[in-house]
């Protein structure tokens, strides 16, 4: 099935809420790598909208001591996916959301500039719902329909020893299963 897509790449068929923390790609740079994360706000809780506001840079500081911490940064993702399934997109896909931070994968730098990012509501101490996998599965299915995909890594492979998600209890060999032609994480493909 096709994936409905807009200018820029907001994909129809999932929410839209506009981050203003993104920038253009590089000239001739295609997107190519798949980079997932796992984020709970506070950190090991879910629901609410405190993700959304941290990607719209609307976060309020005085609701909780983590938040303080936090609310100044300006970071996004394309995607973030609920522990329900429901997916809010913040950032087109043609354009660069800032979700890598300091990266690299398979030696080449800045993966912000030729990745997407996708947030799983999560923790590195919890397993991912069935709803988010199977909407991750759509997501990684549609994208590959738009852009050249090669890749999907986690933050941890692309940020070794600074990130630590999706961490271990993502399924990586459900992932490996669904798309054996991808380069993934060398732990993954061994």
């Amino acid at each position: 099935m096709s994936a409905a897509w807009a200018e820029n790449g907001w994909l129809l068929t999932v929410d839209r809420k506009i981050s203003p923390n993104f920038g253009e790609r590089p000239a001739g740079v295609e997107v190519s790598l798949v980079v997932v994360h796992n984020i709970s706000l506070p950190p090991g809780e879910f629901g609410g909208d405190w993700v959304e506001d941290f990607f719209l840079n609307r976060l309020d500081a005085t609701v909780h001591p983590y938040f303080s911490e936090i609310s100044g940064l300006q970071v996004s993702a394309h995607f973030y996916v609920r522990r329900d399934g429901r997916v809010v997109q913040f950032v087109g896909c043609d354009q660069r959301a800032w979700h890598a931070g300091q990266s690299t994968w398979c030696g080449r730098g800045n993966c912000n500039d030729y990745s997407v990012g996708i947030e799983l509501e999560g923790c590195d101490e919890q397993p991912f719902t069935a709803a988010q996998y199977a909407a991750l599965w759509h997501l990684v299915d549609a994208l590959r329909q738009r852009y050249p995909i090669t890749a999907i890594a986690g933050h941890s492979d692309i940020a070794p020893g600074r990130k630590s998600d999706p961490g271990p209890h993502f399924d990586w060999p459900a992932l490996a299963a669904r798309y054996p032609d991808l380069d993934l994480p060398p732990e993954v493909a061994a």
